[in-house]
């Protein structure tokens, strides 16, 4: 397929350096398009293989590349709807994404998860339990370890975690994993998706190359996951924390149970987890149905679930200053997502919020705070509508502040002994920091700031 092929990458961010030294390690040639005129490319270069055969083209796009290149790896960054994207659709010439690149070249099964919310965690915890029986295991994708980056070191002995985001799946043809999950569809990214349902069909197109002999894991509990069972040509199974399902991974009380062919499994109880709140119970029968449907026997699902900790940035405690508990969230990143880190909250609560505007609404966030909230401080682009979305609501113990680190002094000297400060956002981070993991990572050094300085000289 790829054989003297002119491939043109999209993007020279981590994404297109990704796919650069992939084609350039499995010995193919390539161009990088960017239209920073500015990049630094030998930078750029200085990363890749040195025998590639790389060139660059900056600037203002031009469709004439479209006619000189025979297909378009796109980063998931730049839209299919883009210029770029555009010129090679309309010439019917090839667009892929990062993973259909990725699973071009990789070797082994994979399976692929996707979702508004809980996906890091899931994907982390599949890994977990793969690492816990089989000798080679990779988790990439969206979790931050780009699929291409370990392609070429699978064998067909490997099983893949992979997370997978809606913008990945825009640009799947024959990605092919042996079990995907969509683990629930909230409202998010509608900015670049323009509607439910087109999101909700993209996150479906996980399974657009499955059939009857590969595995869909469903979210019962969610309506919209639940009407992918009747859309999809792979073998649903289904999870749920609410309903008592004949077959499939349910809670039974306080019981993760797998219902198969008549069997009652039990694997673990909610006492023997470390992972706190409801979501995660998701999380968890989530990655149980995956991992029971990629072979991994019972017993070893059984000691990874309980052995595993929460991932960075979702609910993660991290430490407690003058009696105040200090909780990052920063991947809360939508009101669905944020609705969780309120959910896990057992404390009265000083709120950070707000962030980049991905045209969400706010009224479900904001009716979740149910008495828990003292203050909400908010900042960012979407500050103001977040605060006329709790004021509607009867919500008016509101701070705007400039910055974020005047959010974080306004939480300290809010915060009484016995209270919790938790950044759940329900924004995307971006105009404010790179990514939500830098804003996590900010927040962990200013409450450690915090505590040094209680601590004597």
């Amino acid at each position: 397929m790829l054989k003297d092929k002119k491939i043109l990458i999209a993007g020279a961010g981590v994404s297109g350096q990704g796919a650069a030294r992939l084609l350039g390690t499995a010995g193919y040639a390539a161009t990088i398009y960017d239209g920073n005129a500015a990049l630094d490319t030998e930078a750029i270069r200085a990363k890749l293989p040195k025998d590639m055969n790389l060139q660059f083209v900056l600037g203002e796009y031009s469709d004439e590349l479209a006619e000189q290149y025979d297909m378009l790896v796109l980063s998931p960054g730049i839209s299919i709807h883009s210029p770029v994207a555009r010129s090679f659709y309309q010439r019917e010439k090839p667009v892929w994404g990062e993973i259909e690149l990725a699973s071009y070249f990789a070797k082994g099964r994979i399976a692929a998860i996707t979702g508004t919310n809980g996906k890091t965690t899931t994907t982390a915890l599949v890994g977990s339990i793969f690492r816990s029986y089989y000798d080679s295991v990779f988790v990439v994708g969206n979790i931050g370890i780009p699929f291409t980056s370990m392609a070429l070191e699978t064998t067909e002995e490997s099983v893949i975690a992979a997370e997978i985001s809606s913008f990945q799946l825009e640009t799947t043809i024959d990605f092919k994993p042996a079990v995907s999950a969509v683990l629930n569809l909230t409202p998010d990214h509608l900015d670049r998706h323009g509607t439910m349902e087109i999101y909700g069909e993209t996150k479906l197109s996980i399974s657009k190359k499955q059939g009857p002999d590969e595995v869909i894991v469903l979210n019962y509990d969610d309506p919209a996951t639940r009407a992918m069972a009747k859309r999809t040509s792979a073998t649903p199974v289904m999870f749920s924390r609410q309903e008592p399902l004949t077959e499939g991974i349910i809670l039974s009380d306080d019981t993760f149970v797998i219902r198969h062919k008549g069997q009652e499994i039990p694997v673990c109880t909610t006492k023997e987890i470390q992972l706190l709140g409801g979501h995660n119970h998701e999380n968890i029968l989530a990655a149980i149905g995956i991992c029971y449907y990629m072979g991994v026997p019972t017993e070893y699902i059984r000691k990874a679930v309980m052995d595993f900790e929460a991932v960075e940035h979702r609910i993660e405690y991290v430490d407690t200053v003058d009696g105040v508990d200090y909780y990052n969230d920063s991947k809360g990143t939508n009101p669905d997502a944020a609705i969780k880190g309120i959910q896990a909250m057992i404390k009265p609560t000083i709120l950070l919020g707000g962030g980049y505007d991905k045209k969400a609404e706010y009224d479900d966030w904001i009716a979740s705070f149910d008495g828990k909230v003292k203050w909400l401080i908010l900042m960012g682009a979407t500050a103001h509508a977040i605060g006329a979305t709790a004021k509607a609501h009867g919500f008016d113990a509101i701070i705007y502040v400039d910055t974020f680190e005047e959010a974080m002094e306004t939480a300290k000297a809010k915060a009484c002994p016995g209270d919790a400060v938790l950044l759940s956002p329900a924004c995307a981070s971006w105009g404010m920091f790179p990514n939500y993991e830098v804003r996590g990572q900010v927040f962990k050094q200013i409450v450690r700031s915090f505590k040094e300085g209680n601590e004597p000289a």
